[in-house]
């Protein structure tokens, strides 16, 4: 019996944008795997003071950003219990649903260096496989296998782009674009 491989990312993508897709694209691709399923978090342990867009409208832009594209799903259970979201209880869950399957943890660059800080993470490693996901070029400088692909794309950047007036045309898909358009997103409080 040949073993499911499935994609797991994880993150706030508040928005997702066009680095993310890329690079999700780029681990299908490269490890084979059957599908990825991006998991919005609901308020990560690793941003506690971050302000962002809402779990409503980040899931509605995951939902949007991935639209057609048949081997990418999205799944709310970050946004359906409470906060903080640990990827140990993620992954308690879909192993749970998806015994015979191997999954492999898709986390950006940034995150790599403090992952053995993560809640349970010598259980969670006991669970996935780690891929970075690096979109900057650096040497790496952790044990686990890499996929790059040098994008100068941010969320950072497009939240500021917004907040400032600037065009996020291209940087992510326009369905996405449209829904912060619409619910005015990232847009600097009025004085």
């Amino acid at each position: 019996m040949t073993l499911k491989k499935i994609g797991i990312f994880g993150g706030t993508f508040d928005p997702i944008h066009h680095g993310h897709l890329i690079l999700a694209r780029e681990a299908l691709e490269a490890l084979a795997l059957d599908r990825v399923v991006f998991i919005p978090a609901a308020a990560s342990p690793h941003k506690p003071d971050f302000e962002s867009a809402g779990p409503a409208a980040r899931l509605e832009m995951v939902r949007a950003a991935i639209e057609g594209e048949s081997r990418f799903e999205f799944d709310p259970m970050e946004l359906e219990r409470p906060s903080p979201s640990y990827a140990i209880d993620t992954m308690e869950v879909l192993r749970k649903r998806e015994p015979d399957a191997e999954f492999f943890y898709l986390i950006g660059e940034d995150n790599a260096a403090r992952l053995a800080t993560w809640h349970r993470f010598t259980e969670l490693a006991k669970l996935v496989q780690f891929i970075v996901l690096d979109r900057s070029s650096r040497q790496a400088k952790h044990p686990y296998p890499v996929i790059r692909r040098h994008l100068d794309i941010s969320a950072t950047d497009i939240r500021n782009r917004v907040a400032t007036g600037r065009s996020i045309r291209y940087l992510v898909p326009p369905s996405v674009e449209k829904i912060i358009r619409e619910r005015q997103l990232y847009r600097e409080p009025e004085k």
